[in-house]
């Protein structure tokens, strides 16, 4: 009572009933005598704790009711604050994971927590604390698995295949939290959930019907679910999770019938056509809302995807008359002027637009406005020009933003700078296709997010990075790859050097790319992304060709002026590149990625594709199409794993400890082969290239390109 009338005064005459309860008999008694020297030190933060009652807190860790154990724990957190805390060794550390059955919940999460602070002395300890752990790993209680996968995470940082083995424990107890009749506990299970899926994006594949939403679920949950179906999207199940997110597209909530449109965008990164017709059909509705998430999705859309240019100018006929809000009328306005070309309304649009400038009241619909009759004027003059003129006019003499008043001074005077000027200022790229076509992120190492697992954190961060609402141009957003002073320099296409074709066999391996490179070239070759081939002609001709090089073989498949080469190359170190990484590299010299197989993933793939130019050859055709694919089989891994399996076999004895050790030490081996003669020699990536029409000066010169992006980013893996 003393205690909870906070007097400062009457902390003298509590401190001896309190020493006095530490030593009490009944456990009650001596539980609320921990508590009230906390709270003791609660009231009196400046003034010292005698250091005899911290070492009878110490003293009473291994007291006989867990729950006297668990408060002496919160006692010298409290207490020893200033110090970091309680001080954990050794033998608290495993009196406590050895008592860790007797506590209740909130203990055991308790104990777990204050644990993370200790690192065991060896491994053989380490495997100790593992083992004891392992049963609480898939506790029916969300709090004690949290807990207890922090600390597996925290203890085996070093260990990342233990890590991903702790992941895998985990997910059947938080797909049972994410049931949970607890809206707050199904919402944590989900943030949790996304952390999961950065280190291991295919996880919970399979359970991709577990993140469905119900109709009474809260829009916060909802989103959150649809950002987890976009992560688990794959060729098996696109077409169930597409059918219910268009479920979702005419929810009663706004906000997440629009996060289910932005949702079905990021898969058409990969499944265009599928998400395509789905989006068109939702402009059909002719609801502002919808049409405007529509209308900014498309345009997101055809930015990494430029392939889909052509359905969305069809498509966007006559929607401006639904739109209302500010973003949709941003993202049509840059369509218009991006597109205007093919959209054979854009001209009518923007003159509306124009005639009613003097009434807009956003600032970002009258610069993107300007932008867009800028850009329509380049390429439809005879349409544009009057109404450029009237737009020009008012923002230089009326209009009372400097903002906009600038922006139409600055397009004034460009104009006077000449056409070809203006359209090399304006007209720069409509796509971006070094984002890519993936959905999800590459598999991250556990150890980026670890230390904000079981927090806070994760519910307030959002899983996807979040594409910005009010952006009026794709274009405002960079895609800032990794920085390599040395690498647009060691891939310039201006002086390329000709491959040396060491051997007459299809299969050749090269150590490095300074092995494939002759002094000169005849003439000077460059590499283009124009035109684009979408994914499904890529894959049309490639089989195509594919089948001519079976049936026919490397020889007869020259008499239908089509080229076939295969190479291998060392650079294992590609596979742990983050595919974001490879598209960068490869776009700085102009070869665009279609396809990625996910890191750590057997056989790994990469699809890609490039047209060769030259201006200055007599005897080989001026441009060519280059289809590829970067293959790793792994069969050199699955090798090792039988040798590995059978030694294991014969030490059927050995403890599980020792077998998780060895596991993590077979791990830093497994693109490593011995040879015949005792050699290491590291696993080749094959690289396979069909080129039509055939030109075999440009095909060696492009794969020279390729192995030096190839072992330029294998160098800065290493």
């Amino acid at each position: 009572m003393c205690l909870c009338a906070r007097l400062p005064s009457l902390v003298e005459y509590v401190e001896q009933p309190l020493t006095a309860g530490l030593r009490d008999r009944a456990a009650c008694v001596r539980r609320v005598a921990v508590l009230g020297w906390a709270k003791l030190h609660n009231l009196q933060p400046s003034s010292e704790i005698d250091a005899a009652v911290v070492n009878e807190l110490y003293s009473l860790l291994r007291d006989p009711d867990p729950v006297v154990m668990v408060n002496c724990l919160r006692a010298l957190e409290e207490i020893l604050k200033e110090e970091g805390g309680i001080a954990i060794n050794k033998p608290i550390t495993h009196h406590l994971l050895n008592r860790l059955k007797e506590c209740d919940i909130w203990g055991q999460s308790e104990v777990l927590r204050v644990l993370q602070r200790y690192r065991p002395q060896s491994e053989d300890e380490l495997f100790d604390i593992l083992s004891l752990l392992d049963s609480f790993l898939v506790s029916p209680h969300p709090p004690v698995m949290a807990a207890t996968l922090s600390l597996f995470l925290s203890v085996s940082s070093n260990l990342p295949a233990i890590s991903l083995a702790a992941l895998e424990r985990v997910s059947g107890p938080l797909l049972a939290a994410c049931g949970s009749g607890s809206r707050e506990m199904r919402f944590a299970a989900v943030c949790h959930i996304q952390l999961l899926l950065r280190s291991v994006p295919g996880l919970l594949g399979p359970h991709y019907k577990r993140f469905f939403c119900g109709y009474a679920e809260p829009a916060y949950i909802k989103e959150r679910k649809m950002q987890v179906l976009v992560e688990l999207v794959n060729d098996e199940n696109v077409a169930m999770i597409l059918d219910e997110l268009k479920g979702y597209c005419t929810d009663v909530n706004t906000d997440t019938a629009q996060a289910a449109i932005s949702a079905i965008g990021r898969i058409g990164r990969s499944y265009s056509d599928r998400c395509l017709q789905i989006l068109t059909g939702l402009l059909g509705l002719k609801q502002d809302h919808i049409t405007s998430a529509v209308v900014q999705t498309m345009r997101d859309l055809v930015w990494v995807c430029p392939q889909c240019s052509d359905t969305v100018c069809l498509a966007l006929d006559g929607c401006e008359e639904t739109l209302q809000d500010i973003q949709g009328r941003q993202a049509l306005l840059w369509l218009l002027g991006v597109y205007g070309e093919r959209i054979s309304t854009a001209p009518y649009t923007l003159e509306v637009l124009i005639d009613g400038v003097r009434s807009e009241a956003s600032l970002g619909i009258k610069m993107e406005l300007l932008t867009a009759t800028m850009r329509l004027f380049l390429c439809r003059p005879a349409e544009t020009q009057d109404m450029l003129g009237r737009l020009l006019h008012y923002c230089i003499e009326e209009e009372t933003d400097m903002c906009v008043r600038d922006q139409a001074l600055l397009y004034y005077r460009l104009l006077h700078c000449g056409i070809e000027k203006t359209r090399e200022v304006l007209q720069g790229r409509r796509s971006d296709p070094s984002l890519g076509v993936l959905i999800g992120r590459p598999a991250k190492p556990v150890s980026q997010w670890a230390r904000c697992f079981n927090t806070l954190e994760p519910l307030s961060q959002g899983a996807v990075e979040a594409e910005s609402d009010s952006r009026g141009s794709p274009e405002h957003v960079t895609y800032n790859p990794k920085p390599n002073a040395d690498l647009s320099d060691t891939l310039s296409c201006s002086h390329i050097e000709e491959v040396h074709s060491g051997s007459d066999s299809a299969m050749r391996c090269s150590d490095s790319s300074t092995n494939v490179l002759a002094s000169s070239i005849a003439a000077p070759l460059s590499l283009s992304l124009s035109p684009a081939v979408s994914p499904e002609d890529f894959e049309h001709l490639w089989l195509q060709r594919q089948a001519l090089h079976t049936e026919r073989g490397a020889e007869k498949i020259e008499e239908v002026d089509c080229a076939w080469i295969e190479e291998c190359v060392r650079c294992p170190a590609v596979l742990q590149c983050s595919p974001q990484s490879l598209q960068a590299a490869m776009q700085l010299v102009n070869i665009q990625t279609l396809a990625f197989t996910p890191q750590h993933m057997l056989p790994w793939r990469v699809y890609l594709y490039t047209h060769t130019q030259r201006s200055h050859s007599m005897d080989a055709p001026n441009t060519t199409l280059i289809l590829g694919e970067l293959l790793c089989t792994g069969e050199a891994n699955q090798k090792s794993g039988v040798k590995k399996g059978t030694a294991d076999s014969e030490a059927g004895a050995e403890g599980k400890e020792d077998q998780l050790v060895r596991k993590e030490m077979d791990a830093t081996a497994d693109r490593l082969r011995v040879s015949e003669d005792g050699q290491e020699e590291e696993e080749g990536i094959k690289v396979i290239l069909n080129q039509q029409p055939k030109d075999d000066d440009a095909l060696r010169q492009f794969l020279t390109i390729l192995i030096t992006v190839l072992n330029t980013l294998s160098s800065e893996k290493d």
